[in-house]
């Protein structure tokens, strides 16, 4: 009995040891990978991009990249090289008029011209592709079958409709792919997870996709607008009254990521009965909020369908 009270004593002083080691911080422990976590893509450090056509969309994933450091280098095509001369300082960065050139020096090529232009830009290009090109497509609209019937089924080919907020690296692009491009569809995924979230879809969803991400900027800030114009007519001063606006709804985007939670369950975090948000709230929908976000999308979709028509 006195031999077992002896070692018990020994265990308890040991364990006590190692907890006022743990408080002052003379141990640190060191975080070793599980068996099965997927190591980082070394390969997809060393890509050379190259965005062709660099207008608005281009220059903010353009931005984004160079912002994360996610390239090699970077060739940036331009017809007007004046309106991207604010990025030509940065390392690894060409600005160039030539999109062959381009094409020659990079291994991942993302195309951001307008749709009227696309079918002749990849005839020039077809002639420089290789097996090892992944062309990322950004046309709204252009289907990959189209892609396919200038470039070949042979090519990786890749759509993916990111939004503006690329350019500070809050995007939400959704991915598709032709066959051969589910192989690099991985490669995609990573550029575009470093500008914000990706997620795969079937290409019948990529129309509705645009409406609800790309088109989905120019709403939200039209919602924000309104609420700090509310805000102002609360007794805010403009500046501040889109502070109060931003914040509040960048948390709220925050709240659902972070929990996972349907907007319902945070609303009723908030709402009190008789309370002032719940009467918010209702006086809100019966003019119709709700509703007439929905219909905006609609009409939104349904002219994005017409655009596709015509390019048909």
């Amino acid at each position: 009995m006195a031999s077992f009270l002896v070692v018990s004593a020994r265990k308890f002083v040991k364990h006590e040891q190692i907890f006022i080691a743990l408080i002052t911080k003379k141990i640190q422990w060191k975080a070793r990978p599980l068996g099965n976590a997927k190591k980082k893509d070394n390969k997809i450090d060393k890509m050379k991009i190259a965005i062709i056509g660099t207008g608005n969309l281009g220059k903010s994933i353009a931005k984004g990249l160079i912002t994360n450091n996610a390239i090699t280098t970077l060739y940036l095509t331009k017809r007007n090289l004046e309106d991207i001369k604010d990025l030509e300082g940065y390392k690894n960065v060409v600005l160039s008029t030539d999109n062959i050139e381009a094409v020659k020096h990079s291994d991942i090529l993302i195309f951001a011209v307008q749709p009227a232009h696309f079918e002749g830009i990849l005839n020039d290009l077809k002639p420089h592709l290789t097996e090892q090109h992944v062309l990322i497509s950004t046309i709204t609209g252009f289907e990959i079958s189209k892609i396919e019937a200038q470039v070949g089924s042979d090519q990786f080919i890749v759509r993916a409709m990111p939004n503006t907020a690329i350019a500070v690296g809050k995007s939400m692009t959704c991915l598709c792919s032709n066959e051969k491009g589910k192989k690099r569809i991985q490669i995609a995924e990573a550029i575009f997870n470093r500008l914000g979230h990706t997620l795969a879809i079937p290409e019948t969803q990529m129309q509705a996709a645009t409406v609800v991400c790309a088109s989905g900027i120019a709403f939200w800030m039209r919602l924000i607008r309104a609420t700090t114009q509310a805000a102002i007519q609360l007794g805010f001063d403009a500046k501040e009254a889109q502070q109060l606006a931003m914040y509040t709804s960048e948390g709220a985007a925050s709240l659902l990521i972070t929990s996972g939670n349907h907007p319902e369950e945070e609303i009723d975090r908030v709402t009190t009965p008789q309370g002032c948000t719940i009467t918010g709230l209702n006086e809100m929908e019966h003019q119709g909020l709700s509703s007439s976000l929905i219909q905006g999308m609609v009409a939104s979709f349904d002219k994005i369908n017409t655009i596709k028509k015509k390019q048909i």
